[in-house]
């Protein structure tokens, strides 16, 4: 109750932001020349990703964009051009759903030779209805967690190298949601979240998936610390803002969620305001493995906390993803991060 109050009231947090600040409010101030900058956004095409590159590029920082969809990402390129000529963006097709793309986009960013700093793993998907990705693997998992866990393993090496030779902090954001709180302890299986064997619920399966973001921002980020690495790795909740996952939900949770709290539902630009934030300010240097909603430091669940459900969650992501990329003779790979 006291955090609903808060946002309605639009009250600022410690730092000085809150839940009504925009993206480009809290980038103001950025913590080092964010022309030095190479910035990752997957899902950049629309809504919060297409914001986020915006700003960024708006900052100076080159934004690569890792898009599905490349006629979109030329559409959200020209805008930003046409507000920022001197804008360094650069697109590259991936599938997030597919573990093949994946590697394949990793290959020909790393064939590139560009350095990388920030790696925003925004990009998302509401599946409605039981569907699974190329390699057999539920829809929203596959997407949502799976292909940025593959992601951040293939350019971790990149990050790290990059943050010792320019001296730089390496900041690794990914996209949560408040929703994961609903998660419970004995429903989180990663069998069941490979292949949902009782009826299937995508709301719930979104759940599970933004739970697991966070516990992937845990786990590597004391692995980090543990090799001594400049580079720091965070999760952000939005907040609820109007973009197509929202559009996805159907039925009584969506109508009663906007019939209710219509006026909790943010702009564009404030639900890329803590992303931004998080990547971009001095207040968060040295923070790794939190937790960020409205621009500012919160708690997340429980089960989100525990280290034990994180490690048996990257032990299995990563004996998966090897298994799949051997047998896929894939194997001009660097080595993957076993916690």
């Amino acid at each position: 109750m006291k955090g609903t109050l808060r946002y309605l009231a639009g009250i600022a947090g410690p730092n000085g932001f809150g839940s009504r600040s925009t993206a480009e409010q809290v980038t103001q101030r950025s913590f080092f020349p964010c022309s030095h900058l190479t910035a990752i956004i997957t899902g950049g095409t629309s809504g919060i990703g297409a914001e986020t590159a915006r700003v960024l590029a708006k900052r100076g920082v080159r934004v690569v964009m890792a898009v599905r969809d490349m006629k979109k990402a030329e559409m959200v390129k020209e805008r930003i051009l046409r507000e920022n000529p001197e804008a360094d963006v650069k697109l590259f097709e991936i599938d997030l759903s597919s573990l093949s793309s994946v590697a394949r986009f990793c290959s020909q960013f790393l064939s590139q030779d560009l350095p990388l700093n920030i790696l925003i793993n925004n990009a998302g998907v509401f599946s409605p209805d039981l569907e699974f990705s190329e390699e057999k693997i539920e829809l929203t998992f596959a997407t949502n967690f799976l292909g940025h866990y593959l992601l951040t393993e293939m350019l971790i090496e990149k990050m790290i190298d990059t943050a010792e030779k320019s001296g730089i902090e390496g900041r690794i954001i990914n996209l949560s949601s408040v929703i994961h709180s609903w998660v419970k302890p004995d429903c989180f299986s990663f069998p069941k979240l490979l292949h949902p064997i009782s009826r299937y619920n995508g709301t719930r399966a979104y759940a599970h998936s933004k739970l697991a973001t966070i516990l992937h921002a845990k786990a590597l980020s004391k692995q980090l610390k543990d090799r001594n690495a400049n580079v720091t790795i965070n999760a952000v909740h939005p907040g609820i803002v109007k973009t197509g996952i929202i559009r996805a939900h159907k039925g009584l949770f969506t109508d009663s969620l906007f019939l209710i709290a219509s006026k909790l539902l943010k702009s564009i630009s404030q639900g890329a305001a803590t992303t931004c934030y998080v990547a971009l300010s001095n207040e968060t240097k040295g923070l790794s493995g939190k937790y960020f909603a409205d621009c500012n430091e919160t708690e997340s669940s429980d089960l989100a906390n525990d280290e034990s459900v994180a490690f048996k969650l990257c032990t299995h992501s990563h004996a998966l993803i090897h298994d799949y990329l051997h047998q896929s003779q894939i194997h001009s790979l660097p080595n993957l991060c076993l916690m």
